[in-house]
């Protein structure tokens, strides 16, 4: 599936790489400035939210000396400008929602939300391939209907609902797995076991979020594929079936699901904020909402450009992807 011979070309992976790289920079310091200008046009208070109820009964003048010590009374390009000069050298600011550095919020978050990412992310490409394959193997049979159905049920269904279900049946209902966090009720170290449990279920809920489109992708790439003169051809010369759809069918039918894995993304990200908070998991999302409602820009400034490179790296991962599986598609276009 991936080019041999004179090896994998290095040179124009790395040209388009670059290339992106480059086109990146300006488009995260767009999205940058466009968190600070809503945020400013926001009708929240940044003082009020960072003094929580002690700012209900507050005098005026405390609040303008607190927002003249927070900077919100400068204009958003002032406070644009100063973040971004300052996180070209490695400073993020310092979040005021959670009074802490932006750099060690993020550091304490972002692996958890890497693991169920991840995690999540196999288990729907893997059974997504399973599931397609097997449906297209007979297009129009009972068990591709079946899988069709549930797949355009899953894609109407909200990931929040999905974990809500979920943990109503495996937790409250069947008491086989653990309803939210990280950790057992009680303990304050998480240990491998421990967290190995916890991520079952919130894993499983956004991989089958994310499912759907995998089904429906490899389904229609292979049984388009198996239409093709050349899978007719093996099957004419006695090939066996197995080796007609893993050898040939499924190598072409997969080209289009590599393209998806970068589209994905954004979906990803947003469904895992979503099951985080259903599952008071730990990672992003508990960090991402009170940057939202306190009005942090520094935080949020952070986060919107962690989510924004997330995806332009999904999509060149995806773009790499296919240029080493398809010969035909070039690095340099």
């Amino acid at each position: 599936m991936i080019r041999a011979a004179a090896g994998l070309p290095w040179g124009p992976m790395a040209r388009m790489a670059g290339r992106r790289l480059l086109a990146a920079v300006p488009v995260l310091a767009a999205v940058t400035f466009g968190v600070f200008a809503v945020a400013a046009a926001s009708p929240f208070d940044p003082a009020r939210a960072y003094a929580g109820s002690a700012g209900l009964g507050a005098r005026q003048d405390v609040l303008d000396q607190l927002r003249d010590n927070l900077g919100a009374d400068r204009p958003f390009t002032a406070r644009w400008w100063d973040w971004l000069t300052s996180a070209l050298t490695g400073d993020l600011g310092t979040s005021a929602a959670l009074r802490q550095p932006v750099a060690q919020v993020i550091g304490e978050r972002i692996g958890w939300s890497v693991l169920l990412c991840g995690i999540a992310f196999a288990l729907a490409v893997t059974a997504g391939t399973v599931l397609g394959v097997l449906a297209a193997r007979r297009r129009g049979g009972l068990f591709d209907r079946a899988v069709t159905s549930l797949a355009y049920a899953l894609e109407a269904a909200p990931p929040f609902w999905l974990g809500l279900l979920a943990i109503w049946l495996f937790s409250l209902k069947l008491g086989a797995l653990p309803a939210g966090g990280l950790t057992d009720t009680g303990s304050d170290v998480a240990t491998p076991g421990q967290v190995a449990s916890h991520v079952v279920l919130p894993a499983a809920v956004l991989a089958v979020s994310q499912l759907p489109w995998f089904v429906l992708y490899v389904r229609q790439g292979v049984g388009d594929a198996l239409e093709e003169d050349p899978v007719r051809g093996a099957r004419a010369r006695g090939l066996r079936e197995r080796t007609v759809l893993l050898g040939h069918a499924l190598r072409s039918g997969l080209l289009p699901v590599l393209t998806l894995i970068g589209s994905r993304v954004p979906e990803l990200i947003t469904g895992a904020l979503l099951v985080e908070t259903v599952f008071s998991w730990p990672g992003i999302a508990s960090a991402t909402v009170e940057a939202a409602t306190k009005v942090d820009f520094p935080l949020l400034a952070a986060l919107t450009v962690l989510a924004t490179a997330a995806v332009l790296v999904g999509n060149l991962l995806s773009d790499l992807l296919y240029g080493l599986a398809d010969p035909r598609v070039g690095f340099d276009g």
